[in-house]
């Protein structure tokens, strides 16, 4: 499944070169991961109940096209990497401007973890099929997590 999300920008969104802030891109990307979630039935509040948090080891972005003051946005998700018991991940998040051409590709590669332990951990059983219906990139690739010796 193709998962996107049409967004209205904000004037909060923009610098004053009247184009959108570099930091903008990322917070719309993070903004489709968690609706994404939610709409897997794992939302903020089963985060919460299993405290659980999302974590980044790195958020790569390169910009293509300028995005202007009142434009609408268009920002979308594909799974590019994921371990076999869902505890890594990467996504792929590609961003449109209203005309329709790429704005930014935005790369992330993450995990979760343990907030009373502050340590990586393999999430709960519930998130077994989270990943299931995402649209995996051409470049799609199996995480091979190294065994602790």
């Amino acid at each position: 499944m193709s998962y996107q999300v049409t967004f209205p920008t904000k004037w909060s969104d923009f610098d004053p070169n009247r184009h959108m802030r570099h930091t903008a891109y990322n917070e719309y990307a993070a903004e489709i991961r968690v609706r994404y979630f939610a709409e897997q039935n794992f939302s903020i509040v089963e985060l919460t109940k299993h405290n659980l948090g999302l974590i980044l080891f790195t958020e790569e972005t390169s910009f293509r096209k300028e995005i202007h003051l009142g434009e609408n946005i268009t920002v979308n998700m594909k799974l590019s990497g994921l371990s076999a018991n869902n505890e890594r991940w990467k996504i792929t998040h590609e961003v449109f401007n209203e005309a329709g051409n790429l704005s930014a590709v935005i790369k992330v590669y993450g995990a979760w973890i343990d907030l009373t332990k502050r340590k990586l951990t393999v999430p709960p059983n519930e998130t077994k099929n989270l990943f299931l219906s995402a649209e995996k990139t051409e470049d799609f690739e199996k995480i091979i997590l190294k065994t602790k010796s």
